[in-house]
């Protein structure tokens, strides 16, 4: 090595510089590559399924980074020693004095030019770095297999030594994990794609209860009324299914489907005969089913309609499966405005409400916060928070909401209320 050129030996160093920067860009490249993207990518890409086969059995792929690492950067050492022992018999300079300033010389360049600067880089940019380093992994890995499987055997008998397993199972993202995905992806609009798909993973914290019509809202037609008021009932509705039941709602005969009686209605030859002739068989829902179950079985039974009962079979509400779709979508019901669930601005961040809205609808269509785990309407949150029947002009405050009362019914139950959001002035 004496009678090698110090030119030489420093142009060996910077391919050495160049292999571990290209060894050590590679390993962070490919452990910062999106996962989900790579899986994307791998479809259409050969080099995307190059390196997610890698990816599959990462303890060879960071033996092999590790190995060929670590031998260009002892060889770059040994190579920096000759040529700082070379300078020092050139220009009598002490060898213990070179061998020091090349260490450190030696060590800036790792530092700067190998390991800083190629890392940073592929973690900003990982997929430039590791898909065209797949192409010469590959083939290196099948070269270097028997040390590499040597070097691992070693390791993994280390690991097994110290009670951590070989084999780690691949962790699922979590719901919240995917939310967080969802919400920090720029390709899906806030207002469109991205909510309904939030939505979706919402539904499976949602029971039946949050979102049924209670039983005290339920329309239906009892056959026990005169045939007139029936008659003028099914023309003024704007409900496509009505509930049929006897005198009580529990005692339920079937559900009516209002385009089974339109040519009787219209040729005015429909009677209570022909009406109980039509109907279909309800269709009854335990409480507390989830939406993503019950969701399901709307599309399994071909239902659009369900009765929500308790474990005595007692009715407790109603729920449609456009109830389910409004949870993802928003609302988009074509029933007429003033049936009286409507929002009503009256000044800043105040609001005229219906009390039989339901929260969630609320708070999704205002972007509040109302609390959800004492009821499902306004009117049953008033009322829960009460401890007794609502009086006209009582006032309360839930958290950030101040709700005065403006009228009740003759069944004592919240017609509508002014609710205004309080918002909290940071001191």
């Amino acid at each position: 090595m004496q009678d090698v050129p110090l030119s030489v030996l420093f142009g060996i160093l910077t391919v050495l510089l160049f292999l571990s920067a290209f060894f050590s860009s590679s390993e962070t490249a490919l452990m910062t590559l999106n996962r989900i993207r790579l899986k994307n990518k791998a479809k259409t890409s050969k080099s995307a399924r190059l390196a997610e086969k890698l990816l599959q059995e990462p303890d060879r792929l960071i033996g092999l980074i590790l190995i060929g690492n670590n031998f260009i950067n002892i060889a770059a050492s040994t190579i920096t020693t000759f040529a700082a022992l070379k300078i020092a018999t050139d220009y009598s300079i002490s060898p213990e004095a070179a061998a020091a300033y090349g260490t450190l010389f030696l060590t800036l360049l790792i530092l700067i030019f190998a390991e800083v600067t190629p890392k940073t880089y592929a973690a900003l940019h990982p997929e430039r770095i590791a898909f065209p380093a797949s192409y010469i992994l590959t083939p290196l890995l099948k070269i270097m297999y028997p040390l590499v499987w040597a070097t691992n055997i070693l390791t993994n008998g280390l690991l097994r030594l110290m009670g951590v397993p070989k084999d780690v199972a691949e962790q699922a993202l979590s719901r919240e994990e995917l939310r967080t995905l969802m919400i920090e992806n720029d390709n899906l609009k806030p207002d469109t794609k991205q909510k309904m798909m939030i939505n979706v993973l919402d539904l499976e914290h949602i029971d039946v209860d949050d979102i049924m019509v209670p039983r005290n809202e339920v329309v239906g037609i009892d056959i026990t009324d005169d045939w007139d008021e029936i008659l003028k009932q099914l023309v003024g509705t704007y409900l496509t299914r009505l509930p049929v039941y006897k005198e009580d709602l529990n005692n339920i005969i079937g559900v009516l489907h209002i385009r089974t009686i339109l040519p009787q209605l219209s040729s005015n030859t429909l009677d209570l005969k022909g009406l109980c002739a039509v109907l279909r068989k309800p269709y009854f829902v335990p409480e507390g089913a989830n939406l993503i179950i019950q969701l399901k079985e709307f599309q399994k039974k071909e239902r659009r309609l369900g009765l929500v009962v308790d474990e005595y079979g007692d009715i407790l509400g109603l729920v449609t499966l456009d109830d389910i779709l409004e949870e993802i979508v928003g609302d988009f019901t074509s029933e007429p405005k003033n049936r009286g669930r409507s929002i009503i601005k009256q000044g800043e961040n105040e609001y005229i409400i219906d009390g039989r809205i339901q929260l969630r609808s609320l708070n999704r269509r205002m972007q509040w916060d109302m609390p959800l785990d004492e009821a499902s309407t306004l009117n049953g949150l008033i009322t829960e928070h009460l401890g007794n029947l609502p009086n006209k002009q009582t006032a309360i405050r839930i958290n950030n909401y101040e709700i005065t009362i403006i009228s009740v019914n003759e069944d004592n139950v919240v017609r509508k209320a002014l609710v205004k959001k309080v918002i909290e002035k940071v001191s």
